[in-house]
């Protein structure tokens, strides 16, 4: 789940945009920001050092001092800052500190890798924020439907598939415009436990994908669709 709340001038104003309107021809620089174990984060890191993905972790943000990503991070060699979000008094501030590490490690995009607190996006950060949701948005999205949530969900409503969707990060829960989603059948006698692992397979090849899109100035944002344009 993406709980965040941009002032995004772009994505609400601008018909059709690209992010990134050229190649980039190097490694994208990546922000990957925390609030859990950082299971996503380690899954980026292994593309990288396998050249699956062509990129740089610059710089990892972890919203909480307990959670478990930090020693992740600092397992992986990875530069880690606790923003926490109990030390501001205002959500506005607590975005201007996460921005202002994102600008001094001079990242192309921002990954929220299980991210839990609520942000407001500078308008130069527009559609450089993806997200990565554990279901096929828009079902079993919005507030509230993160982690294992999502996963007893979908099995209490007795849905066939499930899968993930990375998405442009936007002023609403689990609701920017969708660059890809993967599905994997639920199986009737599935647990939550084992319906998680099956998605976050799904999520291991389709968030790198995604990011590759990106770095290639493929991605162009129409309104709430997003079109692979040929470069």
């Amino acid at each position: 789940m993406s709980p965040i709340r941009p002032q995004s001038a772009a994505l609400r104003t601008v018909v059709s945009f690209r992010p990134l309107p050229a190649p980039l021809n190097r490694p994208i620089r990546l922000a990957v920001l925390i609030s859990g174990g950082g299971t996503t984060l380690a899954n980026l890191m292994a593309k990288i050092r396998e050249r699956k993905l062509d990129a740089e972790i610059r710089i990892v943000i972890a919203s909480r001092p307990d959670c478990g990503g930090i020693s992740r991070a600092t397992g992986l060699g990875l530069a880690c800052e606790v923003i926490s979000r109990k030390a501001f008094c205002s959500v506005d501030e607590f975005s201007s500190a996460i921005f202002a590490q994102c600008r001094l490690a001079e990242v192309d995009l921002v990954i929220c890798g299980g991210f839990l607190a609520l942000i407001k996006i500078p308008p130069e950060f527009s559609g450089r924020i993806m997200n990565i949701h554990p279901a096929l948005i828009p079902a079993f999205s919005g507030k509230g439907f993160h982690g294992h949530f999502v996963h007893e969900a979908v099995l209490r409503r007795g849905a066939k598939v499930s899968g993930c969707t990375v998405h442009f990060v936007d002023e609403e829960y689990d609701h920017g415009p969708i660059i890809l989603q993967r599905t994997v059948p639920v199986l009737d006698d599935d647990t939550p436990d084992e319906l998680a692992a099956r998605v976050f397979e799904s999520e291991c090849d389709a968030l790198p994908e995604a990011i590759r899109m990106f770095a290639s100035g493929q991605l162009e944002i129409d309104g709430s669709r997003v079109r692979t344009v040929t470069v």
